[in-house]
């Protein structure tokens, strides 16, 4: 529902709705025996402007069927008001919907047969220079269409722009992670390898001053041994704790991947027991989770995805589900084919399945 009134506020859509309402206060110039009927077929398109305007972008056959019946509607309208020019209007509103739906083979096709029919419905009504103002009306649809396609390639664009840099901030939270336990590691072993090693040598040397008879009783010689020990002790603690690393923080990383999709929403779980250091398994994660979300945004028509990374006996098990609606069975395109060869590579099992609302559920569960 959301979806759909934010859809109601799109640019295109308003310049639509103001159009028509333009063109409805016209009908008040129809004589009676025709005003009914016009006032007919202009709710009929206005219904289906509205349909195919609100309905969510995977309902293909059912914006296809709108768009059919607002082209017959305005033809309709076009013998019931020659002179009007309600259907030269409406024409120039269906070439605008036809953009964002069919190929430019199939809208160039379309058109040209719609301003045919128009063209033999103006001569049939005896209107003067039908050829001419049929060459206006595809000038007029020609400028709405480029300007339908020009912006929908800006907004591609700028989506396919967005995706990429959240895929880069995503796999730079990774690295930066990554470099951070790699330069911990390093110097947990220069604090292991050098300053123990030094401070081994100088526990020695103070046993063996302090089994110097003159030098037994000297309360300096046992402070000193005693000090060396602590922190020997000390040295020993940290460079545990540094090798004793966190993990990977995977939770920044999915979440930035997730941030310039506008849906779905993302609900992420992960299981304070999960720690994840390898890279290799961390950006194999990430890209299934990456997958998932596309699917969910372009074919289920998703509002929601669920994503939950678990700590089990036998490793870990991630569970990807959307609530949206898949049409048929799952189907393996190369998408869903690449996280099976990354969970395969990884030596784990992926099951996939619908969920409760029938969209998208993805299983994988990975050893340790």
């Amino acid at each position: 529902m959301w979806t759909s009134l934010t859809r109601l506020r799109e640019p295109m859509t308003l310049a639509g709705v103001f159009t028509l309402g333009a063109v409805s206060l016209g009908l008040r110039f129809l004589p009676p025996d025709v005003l009914p009927a016009a006032a007919a077929a202009l709710a009929g398109y206005a219904a289906g402007f509205f349909l195919f305007a609100l309905a969510p972008e995977p309902w293909h056959r059912p914006r296809l069927f709108a768009l059919i019946a607002m082209a017959g509607l305005s033809l309709l309208l076009a013998s019931l008001t020659p002179r009007l020019g309600t259907a030269q209007v409406l024409l120039v509103i269906w070439v605008a919907c036809a953009t964002n739906l069919l190929s430019p083979r199939w809208i160039i096709a379309s058109a040209l047969l719609l301003n045919v029919a128009f063209y033999f419905l103006m001569v049939h009504h005896g209107f003067g220079a039908p050829g001419t103002m049929t060459l206006i009306n595809i000038g007029f649809q020609a400028l709405a269409g480029l300007c339908v396609f020009y912006a929908r390639r800006s907004e591609e664009s700028r989506d396919a722009l967005a995706r990429v840099n959240a895929d880069l901030l995503a796999t730079r939270a990774l690295l930066a992670d990554s470099a951070r336990d790699a330069e911990r590691l390093r110097v947990a072993r220069e604090l292991h390898d050098v300053a123990g090693h030094k401070l081994t040598a100088m526990k020695i040397n103070l046993r063996a001053l302090a089994s110097d008879p003159v030098l037994a009783g000297r309360e300096e010689v046992r402070i000193a041994q005693q000090l060396s020990t602590e922190l020997l002790d000390d040295i020993r603690s940290v460079v545990q704790a540094m090798r004793d690393s966190r993990g990977l923080d995977l939770q920044t990383a999915i979440r930035a991947l997730a941030a310039p999709l506008p849906r779905p929403a993302l609900d992420l779980r992960i299981a304070e027991g999960v720690q994840i250091a390898d890279p290799a398994v961390a950006e194999s994660l990430l890209r299934i989770v990456q997958e998932c979300l596309t699917n969910a945004a372009r074919h289920a028509n998703a509002d929601t995805l669920t994503v939950s990374l678990q700590k089990e006996d036998a490793g870990m098990h991630l569970h990807i589900e959307d609530d949206g609606r898949l049409k048929g069975r799952v189907r393996e395109g190369n998408g869903l084919s690449g996280i099976r060869e990354r969970v395969a590579a990884l030596g784990g099992d992926l099951r996939l399945g619908s969920s409760a609302t029938g969209g998208l559920r993805v299983d994988v569960r990975l050893p340790a």
